[in-house]
């Protein structure tokens, strides 16, 4: 009944119909195993409930009230969830460390006649597999990194690139952030830090170690999210493909990448404010003018040319790696996907070297 793991690649191996995570719904939504489904044996409130009167009166009475309050969800669950199982069914349950509520559920699952099997030590024991890889273990991919001004499409070139010898990893998009002051989104909040991490440890298991892996140039945080010390290691020291494209055509694409910040101005006026301190009043109001003027393009060619521009070019003066260059013309579409032709030929170039 009991499975255990010792690395990541032991639950891709495994092959349970589902993986059940039966902690509360505030634990889940912090982190979770990936492609795990929530089914609390007791919500956030009724986890608070019990632990208070086991701190403050009884722990057989906190005891009796978690178990009956245990037995009444997991009968809910049965009848919402696991009403059409089959009897071969084969799931993988976890909570905390491997205690209590993981085990209630697993010994009713088990009686009704069902594979069932409990994560050994729960989301502890793989929490602390995804801190061993992105913490200590040397990073066993070799990496290229995606470098350029802001506006020269970088997320697009890599989305683009369709070559079965080169891998992409997108960090903006675990993220779910565009790594600027202006790079949030307001629909799709960051995730946390454990989570992010979590997605980094997946994506890379999925991967070939043998085969580049295109990523996007950042700095060592994007947005609130720190890039774990393993992989910001590797990356200090990854050759870059660093992409130069014309101030113009960087100003259009930004248009159009930033559409939901264009069409908020109050929003925009607000990240304006963020930035103070960093430039002077009459800076700071000459962009305000190009904002409430509607001149967007004219707003993002400033803010690349007094700000972006110069921070990109501190940062790359403190690199020594290999640097290749690539000059595009145009960032339309059809453009788009020729670059990323031309900087996947040049991945597979670099780590050959």
């Amino acid at each position: 009944m009991s499975f255990p793991i010792t690395s990541i690649a032991d639950l891709r191996a495994a092959g349970f119909d589902d993986i059940i995570d039966v902690r509360s719904p505030s634990e889940f939504a912090e982190d979770h195993l990936p492609g795990a489904i929530n089914l609390p044996v007791l919500s956030d409130e009724q986890r608070a409930e019990v632990g208070t009167i086991y701190v403050q009166n009884s722990r057989l009475e906190a005891r009796k009230l978690g178990a009956a309050l245990v037995a009444r969800n997991v009968a809910d669950h049965i009848d919402a969830y696991f009403a059409d199982k089959p009897g071969s069914y084969r799931p993988l349950i976890y909570c905390w460390r491997g205690g209590q509520r993981s085990g209630s559920m697993g010994l009713i699952l088990k009686q009704i006649g069902w594979r069932v099997e409990v994560l050994e030590g729960g989301y502890r024991t793989y929490r602390r597999l995804v801190g061993k890889a992105l913490y200590e273990d040397e990073f066993a991919w070799p990496l290229v990194l995606l470098d350029g001004n802001t506006g020269c499409a970088k997320t697009d070139i890599l989305n683009a690139i369709d070559d079965p010898d080169v891998q992409v990893v997108d960090l903006e998009g675990l993220a779910r952030h565009r790594g600027s002051v202006f790079g949030g989104f307001v629909d799709a909040p960051q995730p946390s830090q454990k989570a992010f991490e979590t997605s980094l440890v997946e994506a890379f298991a999925a991967l070939d170690p043998t085969k580049p892996v295109v990523l996007e140039a950042e700095s060592s945080k994007i947005g609130q999210l720190l890039v774990p010390p393993t992989l910001w290691k590797a990356m200090v020291s990854s050759p870059r493909i660093q992409l130069s494209a014309p101030l113009g055509e960087r100003a259009q694409y930004l248009t159009r990448a930033y559409s939901d910040i264009v069409a908020d101005p109050a929003r925009l006026d607000g990240i304006i404010d963020r930035l103070q301190g960093l430039h002077s009043h009459e800076v700071l109001s000459s962009w305000r003018a190009l904002a409430a003027s509607g001149d967007l393009k004219g707003l993002a060619a400033a803010l690349m040319q007094d700000h972006y521009d110069a921070a990109y070019d501190r940062q790359r003066s403190r690199s020594d790696v290999k640097v290749v260059g690539l000059s595009v013309d145009r960032l339309d579409e059809a453009r788009i996907v020729e670059v990323a032709r031309s900087v996947a030929a040049l991945a597979r170039e670099v780590s050959a070297v």
